[in-house]
């Protein structure tokens, strides 16, 4: 399925540093976020856009996960017309992603993602 294969392209090309397969999943307008903390305590708002996002897939930030030690599940939520939602999971993380159809091809176009207990 269509939806399965944006989803994986963004997993493993992360994993792989494959930014071309990283810009394939990705909307030219990506927004990526993460609630995190600031160095008092305070609640920030993390985020990436998709130019950032293949960069660092291309700096090859996601080879230094061990092959081991990846993980690239991905559970389809909800289809609705022209729009999707996805959950995967990595080795450090879970990213809930919005994908839509654009131009005949799935596209993510937010990703809300969270660290698992312990992941740095």
């Amino acid at each position: 399925m269509a939806i399965r294969t944006t989803a994986l392209d963004y997993v493993e090309g992360w994993y792989e540093g494959d930014s071309v397969r990283m810009a394939r999943a990705v909307h030219p307008m990506l927004v990526k976020r993460i609630v995190a903390t600031d160095s008092t305590g305070q609640p920030v708002l993390g985020e990436m856009n998709a130019a950032e996002l293949v960069a660092a897939t291309a700096a090859g930030y996601g080879r230094h996960t061990p092959p081991d030690r990846r993980q690239a599940e991905v559970a389809i939520l909800d289809i609705f017309n022209d729009v999707a939602t996805v959950r995967t999971t990595m080795s450090d993380w879970i990213d809930y992603m919005q994908l839509a159809r654009w131009n005949g091809n799935w596209r993510i176009v937010n990703v809300l993602w969270a660290l698992k207990p312990g992941a740095d």
